[in-house]
């Protein structure tokens, strides 16, 4: 089950939640103010392995190889 990002419209809240798949055009409810139309937002990682991210490829993160 991914995990999506929302916004309401009423209040700004952002907050994520599990939604199954089919279920992923639902409606969804502010757990601040109870607005049912939160507007799901596409997330960093939806960009980055969709190969849109300015993270893809920028040699950035963790190190990798031997230290020292």
């Amino acid at each position: 089950m991914p995990i999506y990002e929302f916004v309401c419209p009423s209040c700004g809240h952002a907050f994520e939640r599990l939604v199954a798949l089919s279920r992923a055009e639902d409606p969804q409810s502010c757990p601040v103010c109870g607005h049912e139309r939160a507007k799901k937002q596409v997330s960093l990682a939806a960009g980055v392995i969709g190969g849109g991210g300015a993270a893809a490829g920028n040699g950035g993160g963790a190190a990798c190889g031997p230290v020292g």
